[in-house]
């Protein structure tokens, strides 16, 4: 078993204190399609600051951004229904803005509650864009509220954080920006490097764990991911860290025997403290859409999720995904990755998602 060692602090190192390090973050941006092809980090130094997290207006214009490529779709298609400064809802206008509505992969579902909705509201009468758009947000808000959209953590003691996923979804760096996230926090951090199968893996939570300034156990190429989970909550249990991550190897839904992998580390984690794991999030890559729905269906039935982390919404199309899977699962997305640099994951706000999705320039 392989410790690497920091001292334990509440502040994230100093771009100063980062130079020797180098490495490239921008794993999503660089390498969509699969993790898997990833042969070993780069060498790029990349700068993560404050200012980079926040510049340009805050979380929300960064939201608007990452949702670029839905709106677009959005923007020129509602556009389209409309001829003129009014358009009369009828079957057809019914029709049209339904497949619209689908497009964004938000679901059949939902794409008929918002549909029908506008019916119930509208029907027989000339609307404009806006009324449609402020009864569609209205909809999706309402479906997306009362879910704790909060990461839960231990009343006492170590939080312990099991990430899952498939492969190629960014679960090893959505765990770095979640790890730098709470060292922003003040939070100390451990990592589990529970991907023995995969040495990119291993070698880019190493490095990740040195810019980000947290600690990590990792052990040899293939050995027991169940060993390195146990090393790892208890060393945080032993040395009063505040959060655990435990990194997973990527796996399908239907890998029976990779499945009951995961829960003998959840029962490791369990027997070392109570209530642990307090978070089982599953990573899911925003541009898979429909696939997406499908992953989070599988895992939650089998793998204890309690929330998910969605990755590379800023490079889809598809971002009403986001729709489907906070209502017709009892997953809620907690995290949502709208970038490439370490900063660029933020907390899900149902509020602020359905008004970036559905607000549009005139």
């Amino acid at each position: 078993m392989v410790f690497w060692r920091r001292k334990k602090d509440t502040s994230v190192p100093s771009e100063e204190g980062k130079a020797d390090t180098k490495s490239d973050l921008s794993v999503e941006a660089a390498d969509p399609a699969s993790e898997e092809q990833i042969d070993a980090p780069k060498t790029d130094s990349v700068k993560e600051t404050e200012a980079d997290s926040d510049a340009g207006g805050g979380w929300f214009k960064k939201l608007r951004a990452a949702l670029q490529k839905t709106n677009q779709i959005l923007q020129t298609d509602i556009r389209d229904l409309w001829k003129s400064e009014g358009r009369l809802v009828d079957d057809d206008f019914l029709r049209e803005l339904f497949v619209i509505l689908v497009r964004t992969d938000m679901g059949q579902p939902t794409a008929t509650r918002i549909r029908d909705r506008i019916g119930r509201e509208f029907r027989g009468r000339k609307v404009t864009k806006e009324d449609v758009l402020e009864s569609a947000r209205s909809e999706i808000l309402a479906s997306m509220q009362n879910r704790s959209v909060e990461l839960q953590f231990a009343t006492s003691g170590p939080t312990v954080i099991l990430v899952v996923g498939v492969n190629g979804a960014g679960k090893t760096t959505s765990i770095a920006k979640l790890a730098y996230r709470l060292r922003k926090e003040g939070r100390t951090v451990i990592l589990g490097a529970g991907d023995t199968f995969r040495a990119a893996a291993v070698e880019q939570l190493k490095i990740w764990s040195q810019r980000i300034g947290c600690e990590i156990v990792a052990g040899e190429m293939g050995s027991d991911p169940g060993s390195v989970a146990f090393k790892a909550v208890q060393r945080a249990r032993e040395e009063n860290f505040d959060v655990c991550i435990i990194d997973t190897a990527g796996r399908l839904q239907t890998q029976v025997n990779l499945m009951q992998q995961l829960e003998k580390i959840r029962k490791i984690a369990a027997k070392q403290i109570e209530g642990a794991p307090h978070e089982v999030l599953l990573v899911l890559d925003a541009t898979a859409g429909q696939n997406a729905i499908s992953q989070a269906r599988g895992f939650s039935e089998v793998a204890g999720c309690t929330g998910i982390i969605l990755a590379k919404l800023d490079g889809s199309a598809k971002g009403g995904v986001v729709v489907p899977i906070m209502t017709e699962f009892s997953l809620p997305v907690k995290l949502v990755g709208l970038g490439e640099k370490l900063p660029d994951m933020a907390p899900f706000d149902p509020e602020e998602f359905t008004k970036a999705l559905l607000s549009f320039d005139n």
